[in-house]
């Protein structure tokens, strides 16, 4: 894993926002507005990027996501949520959703994270986002940082970022950085993976502007990568994979009266993979549009009302199949905020238009809810209805698709306590804990056909049923210089085949851990930084039958030098997977053993 590492940002930098002289007032910001969804209380937690250097890393972090990686940092990495599927977890980056039509997984491997904030894992939209970190100016109008790691598998990480002041309202941010690794790790009893290695590259460019009743952001970014594609180990391949992705999109808000804000965004990207494979090359080409809108209206101090109204295009040309997909979402949300209650009621549309194809249309309901009990003690819980489009392999990909597909539909519920208390100036606590049900209808399983048992496609014949639950407990000390956190983190899951006459009926579903648990800890004093973080996944069930628990423990040092002319100097090393265990998170497709990883990061 260690030689997928991007360089430790969580370490090196802070997510202050980039303010000017003038302030800028917010009414909309006691709740949450995002571009398709309007207003929503929802259910959230946050993953700190501290200590973390891939994606993976964050979202290990949770013990109610399931991750999926096949191994090394040319494998593909998703992410689900409560045993729904990734096709059903959503991504979104400033606020703007990434999509993928072709397989409905989005390979989250593009990503960097070296200039992200924190992860918000939101449960109740099914959703996971990453924001860019706003420019802080010290008392010059440029600023950046500069960074370089080298570790195991032959692991080179550079990068960079400048950010510049361009006048009192308008910064300009250009990042980049890049991987470069063998990526060859040995597994089993000696074994080695090769085909592992990874060229890539990735760039941005960000303009943060402020008006006098909001803000606007536009973002530039691309990414580039050749890599190997080992397969797994039991179908080894050398087969090889390009693949670019570009995208630039832009948010506005703004409050043009204490009655009304507005929320607008768009997008347009383009995604290219060109597989050669010794079963013959093959090119998928995605483009992407989309214009969302999100209405905020004041219709007293405890009554909001939102509507929001989104379209979206995507073409796929391959030389497989082509097709494209009209979408298009509506919302209308009644927002209540009283002085114990906060609640939500929302009613969406989903329409999607296929050339040459049916049309699919669904609405979902969604209530949400938060009740103060006592002070620093909530109550919370949501109920909304899901769904899933099919992906367009699932319906054209030829000698596969099936064309009559249903969306998936699900109905997630949640109930829960947050408790947040300051016991004194030195001591914070808090807790969590969340009890969740989920059911699935209309999943979309492979199946043998009637006519050909050797030939399968895919059919709306799946049920599945997962309950479980989540509960946090964290304390924060500051005192005398010191700095100590603690995070204990556990997730029970049972998400269960409930498909009538299916031959797993009653089966759990692969690779979701029935006992998941993280531990996070941080210690610093006077610039060190001592960081532990132990993982646990066990209860983990393939079609095979139960697959071996693992754990790894990972270690993080680091030292903070104070430098002349307001710089400073970053250099740490960290250890992941310590215990060596050995390890799969999907069945043929091995994890790294032991790994180390050091780096050096300056900051001006």
């Amino acid at each position: 894993m260690l030689f997928s590492f991007i360089v430790a940002a969580g370490l090196l930098s802070a997510g202050k926002p980039y303010v000017s002289g003038t302030h800028v007032p917010d009414s909309i910001q006691a709740v949450t507005v995002t571009a398709d969804k309007g207003v929503v209380v929802s259910r959230t937690d946050t993953l700190s990027l501290r200590n973390s250097f891939t994606v993976s890393d964050i979202l290990h972090q949770s013990p109610g996501l399931y991750v999926g990686d096949n191994g090394g940092v040319a494998g593909l990495k998703t992410v689900s949520l409560r045993g729904m599927g990734s096709p059903h977890t959503s991504i979104y980056i400033d606020g703007v959703k990434v999509g993928n039509v072709q397989s409905g997984q989005t390979d989250l491997g593009m990503m960097g994270i070296a200039h992200y904030g924190a992860a918000i894992v939101d449960y109740a939209q099914n959703s996971l986002s990453f924001n860019t970190l706003r420019p802080v100016f010290r008392d010059r109008g440029v600023a950046g940082n500069v960074r370089l790691a080298y570790g195991s598998f032959g692991t080179l990480l550079p990068s960079a970022r400048m950010d510049f002041r361009l006048s009192d309202r308008v910064a300009l941010s250009a990042n980049a950085e890049g991987v470069v690794s063998k990526g060859n790790f040995k597994y089993g009893d000696g074994q080695e993976r090769v085909n592992n290695d990874i060229r890539q590259v990735r760039g941005g460019l960000d303009l943060f502007g402020l008006m006098t009743s909001g803000d606007w952001h536009v973002k530039a970014y691309v990414n580039s990568a050749e890599r190997g594609t080992p397969g797994s180990v039991s179908w080894p391949s050398e087969d090889r994979q390009k693949d670019m992705n570009a995208f630039v999109q832009g948010v506005l808000r703004n409050c043009f009266s204490p009655l009304y804000s507005l929320q607008v965004s768009a997008k347009a990207s383009y995604d290219d993979i060109y597989y050669t494979s010794s079963w013959g090359d093959s090119r998928y080409g995605q483009t992407e549009v989309q214009l969302n809108s999100s209405h905020v209206f004041d219709v007293c101090d405890w009554w909001k009302m939102s509507f929001a109204a989104d379209l979206r295009w995507d073409g796929l040309k391959s030389t497989v199949y082509d097709a494209s997909r009209l979408t298009v979402n509506g919302a209308v949300t009644a927002a209540f905020r009283l002085d114990r209650l906060s609640a939500d009621i929302g009613l969406e549309y989903g329409g999607f238009f296929d050339v040459d194809a049916l049309s699919r249309n669904v609405l979902s309901p969604s209530v949400d809810f938060r009740f103060m009990l006592l002070e620093g003690l909530d109550i919370v819980a949501f109920g909304r209805r899901a769904y899933r489009v099919p992906t367009f392999n699932e319906l054209y990909y030829v000698g596969y698709g099936n064309p009559d597909l249903k969306p998936e539909n699900a109905w997630l519920t949640d109930v829960g306590l947050d408790f947040i208390r300051t016991l004194t100036s030195s001591w914070k606590v808090n807790a969590k804990i969340d009890g969740f049900f989920n059911f699935l209808t209309d999943k979309i399983t492979s199946a043998p056909t009637a006519e050909d048992p050797n030939i399968w496609l895919p059919y709306n014949i799946g049920k599945v049923r997962s309950t479980g639950l989540d509960a946090v407990v964290g304390f924060v000390y500051e005192s005398g210089g010191w700095e100590c956190s603690f995070d204990a983190r556990y997730s029970f899951q049972s998400a269960v085949d409930v498909t009538p006459d299916s031959y797993s009926f009653g089966e759990r579903i692969p690779y979701v851990s029935k006992h998941s648990v993280v531990l996070d800890a941080s210690v610093a004093w006077k610039g060190f930084e001592l960081s532990p973080r132990w993982i646990l996944r066990s209860g983990r069930y393939d079609s095979s039958g139960e697959l071996p628990d693992w754990n790894t423990l990972d270690l993080t040092l680091s030292r903070k030098f104070a430098l002349p002319a307001l710089t400073d100097l970053t250099v740490y090393v960290s250890g992941r997977n310590l215990s060596d265990c050995r390890y799969e998170l999907v069945t043929g497709y091995p994890m790294p053993g032991r790994s180390f990883i050091a780096g050096i990061a300056l900051s001006f």
